[in-house]
């Protein structure tokens, strides 16, 4: 059987790795201990024989309705049955000693039979676990990886799986408990399921009740962030690009990577996010796990690090995974780790610089490690690169990341100039206006009247949008008027906005095949259309936007505008962020528009 749609799944997580589970009841996808460990469910990647933990009515069928609780991360899933109505409580506890998934299988109505099927694979569905009943629980073992399942119901055991059926009446409930730990220690302390939903609904209530968003789109607003939550590595403060690997950006297609890494080029949007709906722990740790990641030599720096800032993410192909869809190869690790991309020197630059305005303290080691990252940028500013976009075609002279060298150069002279750091801010204004002249000469087509691509090309980017909102130039420019209207006209799919056009300009990417509309970028157009003045286009595209979410609020990676499905990893905190930060930057033009009419009215009066 295939997997589910990705926009069918809906997310679990401890705050340091995560699960995905369907429609159907069926856990796809589950990666223990951390989010970039092995997969033990990767059904997601092949199907059942990979690995998935089913508990759902023994007649099959999908849900009735899903929910999340409040705001929270305990999913509830009913089905409505011939038999009764049942409802799953799916939900995994903040990390204590161990990983614990639960399920509380409750009767709602009538008497319905029930089914679960625990079908563990270790090592992404390669390796059978050596299963047996031990003191009342059934354990499963396989090298370092070790698994206790908890519950009421006699599991029978048919080789590497375990199987229950058991009938369910109004009012009662059956819960499950699966823990991991490794498995040379002793088992885990057994987890009391109920104790533990009512601490896990409190930590929740509690962590969004900090969130100080209170527009038009609170919903919204805060299921992202709840999302973007369960994406952060709770030990160390790192924000995962997304909780899986391979899911393909073309089905059928080879575009498939894993996103369980920290991308630096997020930390501005991310920071953005949490600074401005009340979230400063959380930018605080972020801002901290991306000093230690980059410390070091400057001429390493990479675009993306482990969980705990490690730099070695080895990408390797999964033969005996067919992918999803036949979406061949699955990969693990991420060889975009070593390419250079010279944005990512601005964007750190720029996240700190945010931290620091934000009010979060800075250390003298934070400005040490700036100042060596600008004098890297100095030298090498003017060097072809891979761009934000991870190219793995040839090295470009790619303006926006051009653009971002400048905005780390120029937010090291307001530093200096506004909070009295140490530095040669006489050097970096030189630099900074060398590099704005270079991009206006060479990074702008006056024929097209647009900035494009790259140096040299006719083609454009939706990178290029970013260019007012870090300040290269103002939104009124005449030359970022016809930027914008460029990326509508050239990368514009039924009102979604692609990256860039994967079959201009020789592939630029090196790649074969196609790929969706890229959510953030549409994101950004919607930004966009706000800073040129267009604010109800704006309004209009982001709405419709929202409206790509599915029944739990998720958004992957991209959007297929043929066949109506998500694409790409998921949930993919790219998209969250960008939903984030475009609703507060709409409620912004909405708060002051509304003043505007407001003023005027009461002139007239």
């Amino acid at each position: 059987m295939s997997p589910a749609h990705i926009e069918d799944y809906a997310l679990l997580g401890d705050l340091q790795t995560a699960a995905l589970v369907d429609r159907g009841g069926s856990i796809d996808w589950l990666c223990l201990p951390r989010f970039d460990s092995p997969a033990c469910f990767a059904a997601l990647l092949h199907d059942e024989s990979a690995g998935r933990w089913l508990l759902a009515p023994a007649a099959g069928g999908t849900c009735t309705r899903r929910r999340y609780r409040g705001d929270t991360l305990i999913l509830e899933t009913e089905w409505e049955t011939p038999d009764g109505t049942v409802r799953v409580i799916d939900f995994m506890p903040p990390r204590g000693d161990a990983a614990d998934v639960v399920r509380i299988a409750e009767g709602v109505s009538g008497r319905v039979p029930m089914h679960t099927e625990l079908r563990l694979r270790f090592d992404y569905g390669n390796v059978a676990p050596w299963i047996r009943h031990e003191d009342g629980h059934l354990v499963a073992v396989a090298g370092p990886d070790a698994t206790w399942l908890n519950g009421p119901v006699p599991m029978r055991q048919d080789g590497g799986d375990a199987r229950a059926t058991f009938d369910l009446s109004a009012g009662q409930r059956v819960a499950f408990v699966l823990t991991h730990s490794p498995s040379h220690l002793p088992p885990p302390g057994a987890v009391d399921a109920e104790l533990a939903l009512a601490d896990t609904e409190k930590y929740w209530q509690a962590w969004i009740g900090h969130c100080d968003y209170d527009g038009r789109w609170g919903e919204e607003v805060r299921r992202s962030l709840v999302l973007l939550k369960a994406l952060t590595y709770a030990p160390t403060g790192g924000i995962v690009a997304a909780a899986t690997t391979s899911l393909p950006e073309q089905l059928g297609g080879p575009r498939n990577w894993d996103y369980r890494y920290c991308w630096l080029r997020d930390a501005t949007f991310t920071l953005q996010a949490l600074l401005g709906t009340g979230f400063v722990d959380e930018a605080r740790a972020w801002r901290e796990w991306l000093v230690r990641a980059v410390a070091g030599d400057p001429s390493k720096l990479q675009i993306m690090y482990g969980l705990d800032g490690s730099r070695r993410l080895q990408e390797l192909e999964l033969p005996w995974l067919s992918g999803y869809e036949g979406s061949a190869p699955v990969r693990i690790g991420n060889a975009a780790a070593d390419q250079f991309q010279l944005d990512v020197w601005g964007e750190v630059l720029d996240g700190l610089h945010l931290a620091r305005e934000a009010g979060i303290a800075v250390s003298d080691t934070a400005w040490d490690v700036q100042r060596a990252l600008l004098d890297f940028l100095e030298g090498n500013w003017d060097q072809p690169d891979n761009s934000l976009w991870e190219v793995r075609g040839p090295r470009r002279h790619f303006v926006h990341s051009k653009v971002m060298a400048w905005a780390g150069l120029d937010r090291a002279v307001h530093t200096v100039q506004k909070h009295g750091l140490d530095g040669p801010v006489d050097r970096w204004k030189r630099v900074r206006e060398e590099i704005h002249r270079e991009v206006c000469e060479r990074g702008y087509d006056a024929d097209l009247g647009t900035f494009t691509q790259f140096y040299g090309s006719t083609a454009v980017d939706a990178a290029l949008l970013l260019l007012p909102r870090v300040g290269f130039l103002p939104w009124n420019d005449p030359r970022i008027h016809g930027t914008v209207e460029a990326v509508r006209y050239h990368l514009d799919r039924d009102g979604f906005v692609l990256r860039y056009d994967t079959e201009v300009e020789g592939r630029v990417d090196g790649l074969p095949g196609t790929e969706g509309a890229f959510l953030a970028c549409s994101f950004w157009l919607a930004d966009a259309l706000q800073g040129i003045g267009r604010t109800d286009e704006a309004v209009e595209l982001f709405e419709r936007l929202l409206a790509l979410r599915n029944d739990v609020g998720m958004l992957s990676e991209e959007y297929d505008i043929t066949t109506r499905r998500h694409l790409g990893n998921t949930p993919q905190a790219f998209s969250l962020v960008g939903l984030v930060n475009t609703a507060r930057s709409l409620e912004g033009a909405h708060t002051a528009t509304s003043a505007s009419r407001e003023d005027q009215h009461l002139d007239h009066r």
